[in-house]
């Protein structure tokens, strides 16, 4: 359990990095703040997938598609209706909460890898109704030109408006993760059975843990509509899905703000690697074959146990995992 003055340390860490890009506008190009605030979007998308995963044990395969129903109700509302665009902004999240309610409750009655092939299909029904429904949501074509509110219109706008909407999520996320549900949260992961031996509910904690984590991937799909004023079917696709699954990994399931590092670190490979190369997946594949060798924590997990002096562990306590 981290000390005092390690969270303290820890905070003011933050607030350093958080008032650092701040400023960060003034001093770098437009396209770099394009590129940072896709990462900004990411993040918030990978961490409410860590969530479930890293944190609750749950096989959520398919997470990209509640990011694109998200994005779908947002850009919907703002490019068909007449309602004020703070509707589609609320509205996002909350459709995808719902649609993981309602996945949710067909999955949970199953465990593990089952939990995520149902998950999976569900998912790619959503996919597949999308992609072939070119009345309401223009099909394979996607919603383009979405009007997007004069505020947040220019890069720099989208950029401070997305950042901060970034520290309420992971304040938010932090704070679930340190109350009692958090807890329970873990140890369920760690031990479902013994957890329902002392009467827990399993399945309704796993439920409202899927609820959250939906409707903060509906958030991220919002942001992505205020970045990219478009829309289209590869959101809710498979392959998505399994890129955040990686920047999970990569940063480190068992950390607070290891998925932000993973998304940072695919979001530059994707990037800049693909600019001199089109087969930029097979460094991210030779990336991964060397992380589950060598550093099956991820970058983030790693890091924190050597500034402790440790091993790396494959599990860590439950409010050793929060504090991270």
């Amino acid at each position: 359990m981290a000390t005092v003055d390690e969270k303290r340390k820890r905070i003011l860490g933050y607030a350093a990095v958080v008032l650092f890009l701040l400023f960060l506008p003034i001093l770098v190009p437009r396209f770099y703040i394009y590129i940072l605030t896709v990462i900004f979007v990411t993040s918030i998308l990978a961490m409410s997938l860590n969530l479930v995963a890293g944190h609750g044990g749950l096989f959520q395969f398919h997470h990209g598609v509640f990011y694109g129903i998200g994005a779908y109700t947002a850009a919907l509302i703002l490019a068909k209706t007449s309602l004020p665009p703070l509707v589609g902004f609320i509205a996002g999240p909350i459709a995808a909460a719902a649609a993981g309610l309602i996945i949710g409750l067909f999955c949970v009655r199953l465990s593990r890898l089952y939990f995520g092939m149902l998950q999976i299909s569900l998912g790619s029904l959503v996919w597949a109704i999308t992609f072939r429904w070119y009345d309401f949501t223009g099909g394979d074509d996607g919603i383009h030109g979405i009007p997007i509110p004069a505020l947040l219109s220019s890069i720099n706008r989208s950029y401070y408006f997305i950042l901060t909407i970034l520290v309420i999520v992971m304040i938010l996320l932090y704070l679930i993760l340190k109350s009692p549900f958090g807890g329970i949260l873990q140890a369920i992961r760690d031990n479902p059975d013994r957890c329902a031996a002392v009467g827990i509910n399993v399945r309704r904690h796993q439920l409202v843990a899927i609820v959250i984590a939906t409707f903060f991937a509906g958030v991220a799909g919002v942001m992505f509509v205020v970045v990219e004023g478009t829309v289209f079917p590869d959101l809710m696709f498979w392959v998505l899905s399994l890129e955040i699954f990686i920047m999970c990994l990569l940063g480190g399931w068992f950390t607070f703000s290891g998925p932000i590092l993973g998304a940072a670190i695919i979001v530059s490979l994707r990037t800049f690697a693909g600019v001199y190369t089109e087969y930029w997946t097979l460094i991210l594949g030779i990336i991964l074959i060397l992380l589950i060798f060598f550093l099956p924590e991820g970058v983030m997990g790693f890091i924190t146990e050597k500034m402790k002096g440790k091993e790396p562990e494959a599990l860590r306590s439950t409010e050793k995992e929060v504090d991270q």
